[in-house]
């Protein structure tokens, strides 16, 4: 009898998937690693990172075992399931192809790589190597984005969409890494991938403004987009505005959903001037905590559960491609 109850025990209770990270910068420790540390069928077994204080400090808080400063050693001794990469798009690509070669699956922060090809190359060397992979684009895991989608599609297919990320930057702000990327590709990615996420289909056409205000680097971007679905999206991103708003808006037939993951959303329908419906990302996913409401926590969830599957992730590199060349595609489709 007690054999039959360890069977079931053990049938009932997954293997933990072991978690290493390479970086404890600050987007790691704010979404990444209190987001796993909450999953009980995972167990963050290891850090890298160059900063030996760093590393410490992020070990302690989240009680990670193991500590290292270089990560082939860490995945050669740890043999993790996954390794998080959340490093600078353009530190990480050795970095990333090494932990592929080594056969094990992999997640990179945005944007993976600094261009498309660099995203093709990880994509090619991945499936030669069979592993599963992902990017962390989270806006278009956010629950009010994810939601007010949703309601939108029961209606109808969308047929018009925006994505803006906005924020100020002060005179004499330099860009981000000290030029060594763009500010759209590094961080005005999130509204482009959220932008392909609420169209659907594959990019057409492009139309676009790209200009330098108030800096010598670019620093502001718009675009007119067409999908294969039919849809017509519009990009706004720009880092001379009065205040930081990421904003959404998807329209169906009758329908039509504003959202911002941290602000919240409304659905209005028909005409009404009330709206139908107020979305709070808080409210949906049952938690006061910034990374579960706005898109972070249900993100690593996906991951976590597509490498238990043996599947690849709605974000992995083949599907960031497509991303990285809209991102290349507004850049040379100025009007």
């Amino acid at each position: 009898m007690a054999k039959s109850k360890k069977a079931k025990e053990t049938k009932e209770t997954p293997t933990k998937l072991r978690v290493a990270f390479i970086g404890a910068g600050n987007r790691a420790v704010g979404a990444h690693y209190p987001s796993l540390s909450e999953m009980k069928d995972a167990e963050i077994c290891a850090i890298c990172e160059l900063n030996e204080e760093r590393r410490g400090r992020v070990a302690k808080q989240f009680r990670i075992p193991g500590q290292y400063d270089r990560y082939q050693e860490m995945v050669e001794t740890e043999k993790p399931d996954v390794v998080y990469a959340i490093m600078p798009p353009h530190h990480v690509y050795d970095i990333a192809a090494n932990v592929i070669e080594m056969g094990c699956n992999l997640i990179l922060e945005k944007p993976p790589t600094l261009t498309s090809e660099q995203t093709r190359q990880l994509a090619i060397l991945a499936r030669k190597n069979k592993v599963i992979t992902g990017v962390t684009l989270q806006r278009r895991f956010a629950p009010v984005i994810r939601t007010g989608k949703e309601l939108c599609e029961e209606v109808g297919p969308v047929h018009s969409a925006e994505a803006m990320f906005i924020k100020y930057t002060g005179p004499g702000s330099p860009p981000t890494y000290k030029g060594a990327v763009d500010q759209l590709t590094v961080d005005g990615v999130h509204a482009v991938d959220t932008l392909r996420y609420l169209c659907g289909g594959d990019v057409e056409s492009v139309a676009s403004s790209v200009r330098r205000i108030g800096a010598d680097h670019l620093t502001v971007f718009q675009a007119l987009v067409t999908f294969s679905s039919g849809a017509t999206g519009f990009l706004k991103s720009g880092y001379k505005m009065g205040r930081r708003i990421f904003a959404v808006e998807a329209h169906s037939d009758g329908i039509s959903f504003f959202g911002d993951p941290e602000e919240g959303g409304r659905i209005f329908i028909e005409g009404d001037v009330n709206p139908a419906k107020l979305l709070d990302g808080h409210k949906i996913s049952r938690s006061k905590k910034p990374y579960r409401a706005y898109g972070e926590h249900t993100m690593n969830r996906h991951f976590l559960d597509c490498i238990r599957e043996g599947r690849q992730p709605e974000t992995n590199l083949d599907d960031a491609i497509k991303t990285m060349e809209l991102v290349e595609a507004i850049h040379r489709s100025q009007i």
